[in-house]
């Protein structure tokens, strides 16, 4: 579990954050949604610490994040597996050595355990018999599934998933929130994903935190998100034509 207590974050006298409160649950698939801007990402970089919190708490399972030292940091960092947007493979490593690459920088493990995890690791994704390949050798769905990959090598506590649709096809996008759903239920992940997919939202959303304007507007399911009567929830998840007409037919 990640507590987020009363989070500020100022970039100059911008206050990107307000006094944000959260709560993201093991074993659940805890989405972050909001405009752009709205400053989601900032909080997501501010939990992990890519960004420094002005004041407030940050707790991962009981541990003050933003009490920690640089070496108590980096013990929690560990236990982090992080999907970015643009799944951030090297180029010049091959699926392989991707995924194997948190296990050589922060794992004690033998070369045939790293090994046997990375195979393991491919073939939870679907990728099995892939290691060879290279980075432009595959599709942008089998690259974000080895980015996922990468991500649960360690065997995350935390996984955090920023934008894992973004530029995916409506079927891939499918694969992909299914497939980081079934990782956090099996291996009892507290998982926080960004973003603005609200096929994801629907789907996967099993509690959501809609961000607006720094501030943590509104927290729910991907059930009541469908009912709500907030506006500003309304006017981002009713955007589109489509969305529309699937709130007139939530109304008959």
């Amino acid at each position: 579990m990640i507590e987020v207590n009363n989070v500020n974050k100022y970039f100059g006298s911008h206050h990107v954050l307000q006094d944000v409160k959260a709560t993201f649950y093991k074993g659940k698939v805890n989405l972050i949604i909001g405009a752009s801007g709205s400053g989601k990402s900032v909080l997501a970089k501010s939990i992990v610490g890519l960004h420094e919190a002005d004041t407030g708490e940050i707790f991962y399972d009981g541990r003050d994040f933003t009490k920690l030292n640089p070496y108590q940091r980096r013990d929690i960092r560990k236990e982090i597996g992080m999907l970015f947007q643009g799944s951030a493979l090297f180029d010049s490593m091959t699926v392989e050595e991707n995924v194997m690459f948190p296990l050589v920088m922060f794992s004690k493990k033998t070369k045939k355990e790293m090994q046997e995890r990375v195979d393991f690791c491919l073939d939870r994704v679907n990728l099995p018999g892939k290691n060879k390949l290279y980075p432009a050798e595959c599709s942008g769905g089998m690259q974000k599934r080895i980015g996922i990959a990468r991500a649960i090598s360690m065997n995350p506590k935390y996984l955090f998933c920023d934008e894992p649709n973004s530029g995916l096809d409506p079927q891939t996008s499918i694969i992909i929130d299914n497939l980081i759903r079934e990782i956090t239920y099996e291996f009892n992940t507290t998982t926080i994903v960004i973003t603005h997919d609200m096929n994801s939202v629907i789907e996967v959303g099993d509690t959501i935190n809609f961000i607006y304007k720094g501030k943590n507007w509104w927290q729910g399911d991907s059930k009541t998100i469908l009912k709500t009567d907030n506006k500003e929830v309304i006017d981002f998840v009713f955007a589109s034509e489509f969305m529309k007409e699937i709130k007139d037919k939530l109304k008959r």
